[in-house]
């Protein structure tokens, strides 16, 4: 399987019990989200899941979701509170001030950055209201658009309002800290609107932390990211196509175009993309997905995503090992189909100081192609090269070998590689050698496959890949 799933562990699959058979039914990355929980919890679970890798000899990595901005109600009364259409209501940033038609909202800056006329939106968009004035202080009255029944804590969004919110809070930094005590792979950084977002939590990161530095994935879920994507996938290291909260923020009907291309441009750059929310949101109270939850998974599929991600549906589902298992047969039906994949993208020599390292690639991939060879195999330093080959999208497994765990955990991530171990680097041609017998012992590959391998000479020199070599297993 080469579209790899990312589930998200909660109360319904945080034991190692759970968490060893989400490894088994296909699960490649597990997400923790930080919205929820604590550190205590968080710590278990990452020790779990570093322990069932050294068991089962799996590189399964973990991808830490921090909560980012995100502005929320207070508590209204037992049971949610009923609002009819054409009510006046008050939203007030003052928890001392309360009353039966005032609603706190946890931003103090609401009053100032809203305007007349803009639309507020409450649980997913279930509740909508338009704003008749602010004072700017502390309060802001709106009128309600829609009857409905409104809970505690509901999420709110703004999808007229310029925000003035950091991208970091003080809750986010606090988390950041912590993830970087412990082996975590991805650090996911939510409702990201420019290039700047990015560029704080790296520098954070590296204030904290200067070996092992875990890579960012932008959130794509405003109306901004959107505005300035080819900027933001340029200065991340990978992107996640956060549906819920975008399709919220944007026209319902254009998130499906808008997922095409950031796919598009993240195949392109080789960063790899994760398409997430309401994959298979059924399946969190019935052991099948719909019809269309089906069709959704397939289509991600076929757009080339590296990852699909499931929230809900692990995290506090009933049938969580079942929602990997279909997930995963899915997937495989997909791949099956012929003419699906090889994004086949030549070079750019102009400005490209990878220029060497990407036409080898390049090369590699085509004559895997043409060749019909069963498997492109990668030495992976840093991990570009092996990110780059995934970028093709070849028919090829790509096996991405490495002495470091941490970069292994990485490239489990990323879309048709298989992680592979190996720490006895000799010299070019004896090391070759050796990974075709080290994939043979492990059934990976039979005699008289036909492999593909891309490298560097020396290879004691890790750096761009310069050697390009096809070769039959012995």
């Amino acid at each position: 399987m080469k579209t790899k799933i990312v589930a998200t562990l909660g109360p319904a699959s945080s034991s190692v019990t759970v968490i060893k058979k989400l490894i088994f039914a296909g699960a490649d990355v597990f997400r923790l989200n930080f919205s929820h929980g604590n550190y205590e919890e968080y710590e278990r679970i990452i020790k779990d899941i570093h322990k069932l890798n050294t068991k089962l000899e799996t590189h399964v990595s973990i991808l830490a979701d921090i909560q980012g901005p995100k502005i929320r109600i207070g508590e209204v009364e037992a049971g949610g509170k009923m609002l009819w259409k054409g009510d006046t209501i008050i939203f007030t940033t003052n928890k001392e001030d309360l009353s039966e038609e005032k609603i706190f909202i946890n931003y103090s800056d609401f009053p100032k950055d809203v305007k007349a006329g803009e639309i507020i939106l409450l649980d997913d968009g279930k509740m909508s209201f338009i704003i008749k004035s602010t004072n700017l202080k502390d309060e802001v009255i709106a009128k309600v658009l829609n009857e409905g029944k409104l809970m505690s804590k509901k999420g709110v969004n703004l999808p007229n309002t310029k925000l003035s919110l950091p991208s970091l809070t003080k809750k986010d930094r606090e988390d950041v800290a912590f993830i970087l005590k412990h082996d975590i792979d991805w650090i996911a950084l939510s409702f990201v609107r420019s290039v700047s977002d990015v560029e704080e939590l790296k520098t954070l990161i590296k204030a904290i932390k200067t070996k092992s530095i875990p890579p960012v994935i932008a959130k794509i879920e405003k109306p901004e990211a959107i505005e300035n994507l080819d900027a933001i996938i340029q200065a991340t290291d990978g992107v996640m196509v956060a549906r819920g909260d975008l399709g919220v923020e944007i026209p319902l009907q254009n998130v499906p175009m808008i997922q095409k291309k950031i796919v598009r441009k993240c195949i392109e750059h080789a960063k790899p993309v994760i398409i997430a929310t309401q994959m298979m949101e059924g399946m969190i109270d019935n052991p099948r997905p719909t019809r269309a939850e089906v069709n959704d998974v397939a289509n991600s599929v076929m757009d080339g995503a590296d990852a699909l991600m499931l929230s809900g549906e692990t995290s506090v589902g009933k049938y969580p090992v079942e929602t990997v298992e279909t997930m995963q047969k899915i997937i495989s039906a997909v791949e099956n189909f012929d003419g699906i994949y090889y994004k086949h993208q030549k070079p750019e020599f102009k400005n490209n100081s990878r220029f060497i390292s990407d036409s080898i690639i390049y090369s590699g991939c085509n004559v895997a192609r043409e060749a019909k060879a069963k498997a492109i195999v990668s030495v992976a330093s840093s991990g570009y090269s092996t990110a780059k080959i995934s970028s093709h999208r070849p028919k090829a497994i790509i096996f991405g070998f490495a002495s470091n765990a941490y970069i292994l955990r990485r490239l489990n991530l990323l879309w048709g590689v298989k992680p592979v171990y190996f720490n006895r680097y000799i010299n070019t041609d004896q090391t070759i050698t050796d990974l075709m017998e080290t994939l043979r012992q492990k059934g990976l590959v039979e005699s008289g496959d036909l492999l593909v391998h891309i490298s560097n000479m020396p290879i004691n020199q890790p750096g761009n890949s310069n050697m390009l070599k096809l070769g039959y297993v012995e």
